[in-house]
C-alpha cells in the first residue's frame, strides 16, 4: 500500500496511528507529497487531499474516516471501530467531533499565516468550535490502554494543537485532557508519527 500524505496534516497522522495501533505500518510506504503543487495526486484523487491511500491493486481510497475503516477491517475488524452499540457510537462521535475540530484549527492556522494579516470573518466561529471540542472532550472518559477511533482522533487533535500553537496551552482548565495527553507521550503510534515540517523536495 501507498500512502500519500503531508507529515503536517493531522488527517494523514490519523491513518498512520491507526496503522501503527493495527500492527500495519510496516506494510504502507510513505509517500511525501504538496497537495497544492503535485499534479499526481490529483490523478488518483480528484480532490487532491491528504491522505490518499493507493491499494495493492490500484484501487484509491481517500479521507483519513475511509481509510482507517478499510484498515481496520484488514486487521481483523472491530478494533477501532467497535461493532455495534454504545462503543461503535462513541467512536465515531468522537472521530467527528475530532475531525470537525481539527478542520478548524487547520483554518484558523491557515488565517493568522496570511500577509498582510487580515481578519476572517470565520475565525471567531474556529476559535469558538476548538475550544468547545476541548471542553467537551474532558467530560468523556477517554482510555490510557486500549485505543478506538475515539482515541486516535482525539490524539490527532491535540497533537495538531501542540504542532501548529506550541505556545498556546490547551490544557489549562482541563485537567483530565491534560492528564490522558501526558500519559500518551511514550505510546509508540504517537512518538513515531509526530508532525514535522515538510521536506525541501517532498518528491521528484
Amino acid at each position: 500500500m501507498q500512502l500519500w500524505l503531508a507529515f503536517t496534516s493531522p488527517f494523514a497522522r490519523k491513518v498512520r496511528i491507526a496503522a501503527h495501533e493495527l500492527g500495519l505500518a510496516g506494510e504502507i510506504e510513505l509517500v511525501e507529497t504538496d497537495p497544492w503543487t503535485d499534479a499526481r495526486l490529483r490523478a488518483v484523487n480528484p480532490l487532491a487531499k491528504v491522505p490518499t491511500l493507493i491499494l495493492e491493486d490500484g484501487e484509491v481510497l481517500y479521507e483519513s474516516s475511509a481509510i482507517c475503516d478499510h484498515l481496520d477491517e484488514r486487521a481483523g475488524g472491530g478494533r477501532l471501530f467497535p461493532r455495534s452499540g454504545r462503543e461503535r457510537r462513541r467512536a465515531l462521535r468522537l472521530q467527528g467531533l475530532t475531525d470537525g475540530a481539527a478542520t478548524a484549527a487547520g483554518r484558523l492556522f491557515a488565517a493568522e499565516r496570511r500577509a498582510p494579516p487580515q481578519l476572517d470573518p470565520m475565525t471567531p466561529r474556529f476559535e469558538q468550535a476548538i475550544a468547545a471540542s476541548l471542553d467537551a472532550i474532558e467530560t468523556e472518559s477517554l482510555s490510557k490502554d486500549v485505543f478506538t477511533m475515539a482515541e486516535v482522533g482525539v490524539a490527532c487533535l491535540l497533537g495538531y494543537l501542540d504542532f501548529r500553537w506550541p505556545e498556546r496551552d490547551f490544557r489549562a482548565g482541563r485537567p483530565a485532557l491534560s492528564d490522558w495527553w501526558t500519559a500518551m507521550a511514550d505510546r509508540p503510534s504517537i512518538v513515531a508519527t509526530a508532525h514535522r515540517l515538510p521536506a525541501v523536495d517532498p518528491l521528484p
